[in-house]
């Protein structure tokens, strides 16, 4: 269980998020819809400990994670919380597996060990064929599942996912959305997914609509 309390956040005079209380079960797709410039992204880099609020406070399991700075919140992060983004930000010059191996290889496992994890993942995720190309070789679905392979690699509590499907066409998208699901059902998977996608968000186990830097309510 993630729980935030809380939480405020401002970017000099802009008070982007103005109290933020939320609680985010184990093993469910959420989603957060909102116009732009309602506090979506800010919310999400903070549950992602990418920024720290002004006030207020995130946990992971009773575990205060705000209160952690420099190596600690690195360890952390690396080792509970995954990322993908709307730019997959594969890293060109390297093959698809060996960029899932990364966060392994950061996590300090082995070269053999991150390997075999990487391409076990996208053996789930059906892409065991193009575990040697380069992201310039990858459709842009192709991408997206290897970043979502590169999120999952260390079994993070949560995998936080910023318009994944923004730039797919309409197929692809479904198939990457369908595949959140999927790692639902099958890993146990949490996602926290911002979309403008309201196919997505309908069909997410709860959906949370943010206006003004607020939660207004759930869908």
């Amino acid at each position: 269980m993630i729980k935030i309390v809380g939480v405020t956040k401002s970017y000099g005079d802009l008070q982007v998020l103005k109290g933020i209380d939320l609680v985010i079960p184990d093993n469910k797709v959420v989603a957060i819809v909102g116009a732009s410039g309602a506090g979506k992204s800010t919310l999400l880099h903070i549950l992602g400990t990418l920024d720290m609020p002004d006030s207020g406070s995130v946990e992971y399991d009773d575990n205060i994670v705000t209160s952690l700075k420099g190596d600690k919140l690195s360890k952390f992060r690396n080792g509970n919380i995954g990322f993908v983004f709307q730019f997959h930000h594969l890293l060109p010059e390297f093959t698809a597996w060996e960029n899932v191996a990364m966060p392994a290889w950061i996590a300090g496992r082995g070269r053999k060990e991150g390997e075999r994890m990487a391409r076990e993942l996208l053996k789930h995720l059906g892409l065991e064929q193009r575990a040697e190309h380069k992201p310039s070789e990858l459709s842009g679905g192709e991408q997206q599942r290897v970043a979502i392979a590169r999120a999952l690699i260390n079994g993070p509590k949560v995998v936080l996912a910023d318009e994944p499907s923004g730039n797919l066409d309409t197929e692809t998208k479904r198939d990457l959305h369908d595949l959140f699901f999927k790692l639902r059902d099958e890993l146990g998977q949490t996602f926290v997914i911002v979309t403008h996608d309201m196919e997505l968000a309908s069909s997410a186990d709860i959906c949370l609509r943010m206006k003004d830097g607020i939660i207004e309510n759930n869908l």
